[in-house]
């Protein structure tokens, strides 16, 4: 077989994606690199995913550089190689199925890593091979990657693994012996910002030095920084916003809330927020404003069928929006259990571009850091976007007499294109109305 040199192109990890940014190359010229070994890590405005090579050889010359964003088939790196053509295309092919599905999420396959009886595949051929992106991932998590299920081909172990990777399941449980415990002081919120925590400052530019007599410094903006930024210069610059609140007497939810959240944390694992009741009420409104579930088309409005509610997640890097499809076939239990695994998926950078695609409208729960005023930018292209203030106790005339209530801000930004005033104030009345006719007797499931 005569060496060749072949080119690794940038895979379509989406068919909505047409680029993709380079984070970090893992293998340099002159290095060895064997077929589906990752040669670097990409990312996106959504996922990370590593790129695995298509083809065994020795590393020629790297054509883009860290950082750079590749359109979709344009060539990244030139691989010395001798392997025949046909082989060549049937890895190509295999390659990017494997990295689109990593981007997209794996759904219903057994890890090639894990034999038909859930334990851990000893001879896949892969199993012991591990990149430095991996082993990096794994030191810093206190993960024995001899444990680990490989879902990458001939059972190697991806990043995704590594990330996915819970102690003590069915897979794993004939050879994990320790883990990391959760610290029982530490409380886990499923909605806001983990105020119990510290934040993470942002990274520092590629030199990380103070700028010399300025007493300033450099933050790289990421692509993630980056495409949030893009996205919020279009809504704003493309929608006309408008913007109006209401306020809630949800008194009776705080002890409906109150009265359930024991029960239902024993009964289903996860803690009962307001954010349930809230998208609940929400979907109720929209099922009968549908228009608030469209978006602008120049000379058509197009109103959703699917009522498919973005949920806004805030990180100390950035917000995300997973979303929960057809939440208007699930009650207020299964809503809380989709938003309980998407936050928890999208904290943890395991959420797919499957988890953030498809809203149609989004709600957003401001109120977890004390906000009792919002001005949302809408997520666009969607027609509005709602937000949950804090609850806070405030004296509230009640046929002539003061009592004590617990209140909340409902504040919406809407698209003035597609909606008027008259049928927001009725959407928001409505919602207020849901949220207000929650009771004692009120049935989660």
């Amino acid at each position: 077989m005569a060496k060749q040199i072949v080119e690794i192109t940038m895979p379509q990890l989406a068919e909505s994606l047409v680029s993709a940014t380079i984070e970090q190359w893992l293998k340099q010229p002159g290095d060895q690199v064997d077929m589906y070994e990752p040669l670097c890590e990409i990312i996106t405005d959504k996922v990370n995913a590593e790129l695995p090579s298509t083809a065994k050889g020795i590393v020629v010359k790297l054509l883009a550089g860290a950082g750079e964003t590749i359109e979709v088939g344009v060539a990244i790196c030139l691989i010395e190689t001798e392997v025949d053509a046909a082989d060549l295309v049937d890895a190509t092919h295999n390659a990017t199925v494997e990295t689109r599905q990593e981007g997209a999420g794996k759904m219903g396959a057994r890890p090639s890593g894990v034999a038909a009886s859930g334990k851990l595949d000893a001879n896949a051929p892969m199993r012991g091979r591990y990149s430095p992106a991996v082993q990096k991932l794994a030191a810093e998590r206190g993960i024995d990657l001899s444990h680990v299920p490989g879902t990458g081909e001939g059972g190697r172990i991806t990043r995704k693994d590594v990330l996915d990777y819970v102690p003590g399941t069915a897979a794993q449980a004939a050879s994990a012996t320790s883990f990391v415990q959760m610290d029982p002081k530490v409380p886990v919120r499923s909605t806001g910002i983990h105020l119990s925590e510290s934040p993470r400052m942002p990274l520092l530019g590629q030199q990380g030095q103070e700028v010399t007599g300025r007493g300033e410094y450099f933050i790289d903006v990421t692509p993630m920084r980056n495409a949030i930024a893009s996205h919020m210069k279009q809504s704003v610059n493309e929608i006309p916003h408008a913007w109006t609140m209401i306020e809630v007497d949800v008194t009776n939810l705080v002890m409906l809330r109150g009265k359930l959240k024991d029960e239902f944390q024993r009964r289903e694992g996860i803690n009962l927020t307001y954010m349930p009741f809230l998208i609940k009420a929400v979907v109720n409104a929209i099922k009968d404003y549908p228009i608030m579930n469209s978006v602008w088309a120049v000379d058509k409005i197009i109103v959703k069928r699917d009522i498919n509610i973005s949920l806004a997640v805030g990180t100390e890097e950035s917000v995300i929006t997973p979303v929960i499809r057809n939440a208007d076939q699930k009650n207020i239990a299964g809503i809380a259990h989709e938003i309980d695994t998407l936050v928890t998926k999208t904290r943890n950078k395991k959420h797919t571009l499957a988890d953030v695609t498809g809203g149609t409208f989004t709600v957003n729960n401001t109120g977890s850091f004390g906000s009792i005023l919002s001005q949302p930018i809408i997520n666009y292209p969607q027609a509005a976007i709602v937000t949950f203030e804090s609850i806070v106790k405030r004296p509230v005339v009640i046929n002539d007499m003061i009592a004590v209530r617990s209140m909340v801000n409902l504040c919406l930004s809407l698209d003035h294109r597609i909606l008027d005033g008259v049928i927001c104030g009725r959407f928001l009345q409505r919602v207020k109305e849901n949220l207000e006719g929650y009771n004692m007797e009120t049935k989660l499931y």
